[in-house]
């Protein structure tokens, strides 16, 4: 905890609040930028969750089709998600009909309620409820305690669970929707619109803003060679600015990753312990990255669990 604020660091510490300009007030209407035709991003800032931002903080959107909508992240609070849904209606009158919950973390999913009366089905992976049942109540508290008293929203739990992936028609709008194995969390997903060749990768794609890991490392960065493959068009990251060229978005993460991954090996290779890696690894890493401080340890951390008995 650090003032006001639940850092993803310190949440993540405990079982993730991961970014809208500081200069934009937490209940100003949301400014949706059409990054490709029908398909609209409303950018967030690099700060941490508080009360002064709302938790307005993630890259959240949705894609039009010829006949209802998709809500790519619902945003990271009720009033957030109300805010978004407004948004969206001031693009479209059409029925929202999907709503994807891209990973357990707080920012991007706690916007749900707002889209609950819409009746739309809520996709999320396999492993979100799971991931949900162990720590929704956990972040709803810690939230409340930023924002106030029942401002975080419900914990909004899929009413379709993906494995592998799934296809939804928007009207003559193929999205696949994608559950990922474990990479940044445990329960990854990314959309794909084929009209376009749009990836929208939420946390799976990190621009300018420290990423957290919360899931795998070697996985993170087998995910992010799956999404090559892809070749999309453009991508939009889960923070950072809303749309580039997805190989340049990815590759200061994947390079970040990759050290991440070999100096750990080489500081457990050398005997190092935990505290000492911790104060070593990647630090050459540091000025390339907004919330380098916040993070970097706890990455250091996880990466260390995972590769130290491989």
């Amino acid at each position: 905890m650090r003032g006001a604020g639940l850092t993803r660091r310190a949440a993540l510490g405990g079982v993730c609040l991961c970014c809208m300009p500081k200069c934009l007030r937490a209940d100003a209407p949301i400014a949706l930028r059409e990054v490709a035709p029908g398909i609209h991003v409303r950018r967030g800032a690099d700060e941490d969750a508080s009360a002064a931002n709302q938790d307005a903080i993630a890259n959240i959107g949705c894609i039009v089709g010829r006949d209802s909508v998709l809500v790519t992240d619902p945003g990271g609070c009720l009033a957030d998600g109300a805010r978004l849904r407004a948004a969206i209606r001031q693009v479209t009158g059409k029925p929202i009909s999907a709503v994807l919950l891209s990973h357990v973390h707080p920012d991007h999913i706690f916007g749900a309620g707002a889209f609950l009366a819409d009746g739309a089905a809520i996709f999320g992976h396999a492993n979100l409820p799971q991931s949900l049942a162990a720590r929704g109540e956990f972040y709803r508290r810690q939230l409340d305690d930023i924002l106030g008293p029942g401002k975080a929203g419900p914990v909004v739990r899929p009413t379709i669970a993906v494995t592998g992936s799934r296809t939804i028609d928007l009207g003559d709008r193929p999205v696949t929707l994608t559950a990922h194995a474990p990479a940044h969390t445990s329960a990854d997903m990314s959309a794909f619109d084929a009209r376009t060749g749009t990836l929208l990768a939420a946390d799976l794609l990190f621009v300018g803003r420290v990423p957290s890991l919360d899931g795998s490392l070697k996985g993170w960065l087998a995910e992010l060679d799956a999404l090559a493959a892809l070749r999309p068009a453009r991508a939009v990251p889960g923070h950072g600015p809303v749309t580039g060229a997805f190989s340049a978005a990815a590759a200061p993460l994947t390079r970040y990753l990759t050290t991440l991954r070999d100096e750990t090996r080489a500081a457990i290779a050398a005997g190092r312990g935990l505290q000492a890696a911790v104060g070593s690894v990647a630090r050459s890493e540091r000025a390339q990255w907004k919330l380098f401080d916040d993070y970097h340890a706890r990455n250091v951390t996880e990466a260390y669990k995972e590769l130290e008995w491989e």
